[in-house]
């Protein structure tokens, strides 16, 4: 009897440590949601108030520009003996029989002048054309006049050596100072040498083309007609006529004497 009170005892003991071990469980049952499933002791959340929405900063997309395109770099020519010529240089080839029609042509843009005999070139040389203010003119000329010692006779007496006169106002081909730009009054100035060669094989009437440049075409200009002048009467001498076909003009009436 003894032992079975000393049991019970000690599962009082027991169960009474045990209880005080876990006085959580104890408070969790206190704290049971009540309600919507919020805790009876759980003091209540504050009101969350919104907060007035800020606009996003306007952002304005950079100006697209189109994307700068290098241009394409020009071909370069290759260089002709012609382009190769330094100011005052020529080139003449001699030939056996000057002979066949003949072309000389000017060319005041890039300064140079090419002779051809026969249509193959003989000749090319650099040039000193008019300046600015006196250029020389365009067009279609005649060698109208040659002159080995030719002297200006609107410029000082300048000399002009181995001149071929294409206008009677001034303007002519002849030797003279090629500084590498038009300079002169007007007239087509060569090297000295050259205007020599040139000067021997040309004859009057010989056609010479002065071009602005090689794709601007000469406007020729038709050549003026000749005035005609009506023959005039053949002289009468005495009774006789020079030309019988004349009938003689009657003479006046004498005048009545007779009282």
């Amino acid at each position: 009897m003894k032992l079975k009170a000393g049991i019970r005892i000690l599962h009082v003991m027991c169960a009474l440590a045990l209880f005080a071990s876990v006085p959580g469980a104890v408070a969790a049952q206190n704290t049971a949601p009540v309600g919507n499933g919020v805790p009876a002791n759980m003091p209540a959340s504050p009101a969350v108030v919104p907060e007035s929405p800020v606009p996003p900063p306007v952002v304005t997309p950079p100006e697209s520009k189109p994307p700068v395109v290098a241009p394409a770099p020009k071909p370069v020519p290759k260089k002709g003996p012609v382009d190769r010529l330094k100011p005052g240089q020529y080139v003449w080839i001699p030939q056996d029989r000057y002979e066949g029609p003949m072309k000389i042509v000017v060319v005041l843009d890039t300064q140079r002048v090419y002779v051809f005999q026969n249509d193959k070139l003989i000749g090319f040389s650099t040039i000193s054309s008019g300046k600015k203010g006196k250029e020389t003119p365009i067009g279609a000329f005649n060698i109208l006049q040659k002159n080995i010692d030719h002297k200006s006779n609107l410029y000082s007496n300048a000399p002009m050596p181995y001149m071929q006169r294409l206008t009677w106002d001034g303007i002519a081909i002849h030797g003279g100072y090629l500084p590498g730009y038009p300079a002169s009054h007007g007239c087509i100035r060569l090297p000295l040498p050259f205007a020599k060669s040139l000067f021997a094989i040309t004859k009057l009437d010989q056609e010479v083309v002065v071009l602005k440049d090689t794709s601007t075409p000469v406007k020729r200009t038709l050549p003026k007609p000749e005035p005609t002048v009506d023959p005039a009467p053949a002289p009468v001498t005495g009774d006789t006529l020079a030309d019988p076909s004349v009938t003689p003009p009657s003479s006046p009436p004498k005048p009545d004497t007779r009282t």
